[in-house]
């Protein structure tokens, strides 16, 4: 393993002002890193599926989508779900920063930026993430096949909407958040599910309930709470509709059966 003070490598830049980058490009030039440069969001999903890089330096707010639907997006494929994600923002916000670091990236440094900080960081995180994955999880990851973007759509709203059932996001945030619009994510439901994304946020409501229920631990008024229904009558009436015994007959047909 070579010193991090040493490490080099190929790093996608992603930044709607890429001019803004150019005392960084100069420096990671000089030390003798790869570099792609993207000004694109929707295009740095694709491109870093396509080029592979070792990490990726993302801008937080950018026009046609914000670099949290882009790492969100990172997330869900096999190809990139493992690159080290640093944000490079003039945003100060504590927010945005928490929520950046949430959705995976293991960064943030704040614009105006000292272009030979942000090589330290990338040389640290390069180190970390090279020991953490091997020789040999590299070359199993370079033979992964590149995600559709209705794949990583799909992923991204699906982890969205199980991350908090009980108080999922409206279907516009749902939208935002997965690197599209409305009008595409329905369409992407209805062709992947068969169903309306408010028809599988209460499918996917009734799944998790059904864990709950085999493992006993939750009292069903509990369960009903958890998983979004209003009450355990609304939840009772729902859960016998798509199952056809009642939460409190399935936990006892569930226990009958572990003995």
């Amino acid at each position: 393993m070579k010193e991090a003070s040493s490490l080099t490598g190929h790093v996608l830049l992603v930044d709607d002002r890429p001019e803004e980058l150019r005392p960084l490009i100069r420096v990671l030039t000089r030390e003798g890193f790869r570099l792609s440069v993207v000004a694109a969001a929707r295009k740095a999903v694709y491109q870093a599926q396509l080029v592979r890089p070792d990490i990726i330096v993302l801008d937080l707010h950018m026009p046609d989508m914000d670099g949290l639907a882009v790492c969100r997006l990172l997330r869900e494929s096999p190809v990139t779900q493992e690159i080290p994600v640093i944000f490079l923002s003039s945003s100060t916000s504590v927010d945005d920063r928490l929520a950046g670091l949430k959705w995976g990236a293991v960064d943030f440094v704040v614009k105006p930026y000292t272009a030979e900080e942000v090589l330290a960081r990338l040389r640290i995180h390069l180190s970390l993430a090279w020991r953490a994955m091997g020789q040999e999880s590299a070359e199993e990851t370079s033979l992964q096949p590149v995600a559709s973007a209705d794949e990583l759509v799909l992923r991204a709203a699906s982890r969205l909407i199980f991350d908090d059932l009980a108080n999922p996001p409206s279907l516009s945030d749902i939208a935002k958040a997965s690197g599209t619009h409305e009008k595409r994510l329905l369409k992407v439901f209805r062709e992947h599910f068969g169903m309306t994304v408010f028809a599988y946020i209460r499918h996917a409501r009734l799944q998790r309930a059904k864990e709950l229920l085999a493992e006993g631990l939750v009292s069903i008024e509990d369960i009903a709470a958890l998983v979004g229904f209003s009450g355990s009558a609304n939840f009772a009436t729902a859960f016998k509709a798509q199952e056809g015994v009642t939460p409190r007959a399935y936990r006892q047909q569930a226990r009958a059966s572990e003995v």
